[in-house]
């Protein structure tokens, strides 16, 4: 039997094998800059992207603090980018991290996990100390 880390480790483990390179829901793809100004462990997330990501979630927030009826008008919520969206966004994000590859993995410290801050633009931002490279 092979441990849970010899699966997803080395050449033909799990990350490169099935996943990397292949299209796989949930996920993204940006440029990493700078962010001086954030702590080690959150990551600045475009909302376009973080929007995207957390769709799921943001439905069902919307839904269950009865901000949109039916799928249908949460959808169309999100679609049409209201100002509440970014609210219900911003406190689904507090609870779920997030986990942000460098390619190529090819050690632990190629993915790690952020707590998500909303930012603007389209870039991945990152504490200097977290992308040295």
């Amino acid at each position: 039997y092979k441990s849970f880390s010899d699966v997803i480790e080395g050449k033909e483990g799990r990350f490169r094998e099935n996943l990397l390179g292949k299209r796989v829901d949930y996920s993204g793809r940006s440029v990493i800059v700078v962010g001086p100004s954030f702590p080690l462990h959150q990551c600045g997330l475009p909302r376009e992207m973080a929007i995207e990501l957390f769709q799921a979630f943001v439905i069902r927030g919307l839904i269950g603090r009865h901000l949109a009826p039916n799928l249908r008008a949460a959808k169309s919520m999100i679609q049409n980018k209201e100002s509440i969206i970014w609210k219900v966004l911003q406190d689904i994000m507090q609870g779920h991290p997030i986990l942000l590859n460098r390619a190529p993995t090819s050690h632990r410290l190629g993915i790690q996990a952020f707590q998500p801050i909303l930012i603007k633009g389209r870039a991945i931002r990152l504490h200097p100390l977290v992308c040295g490279g």
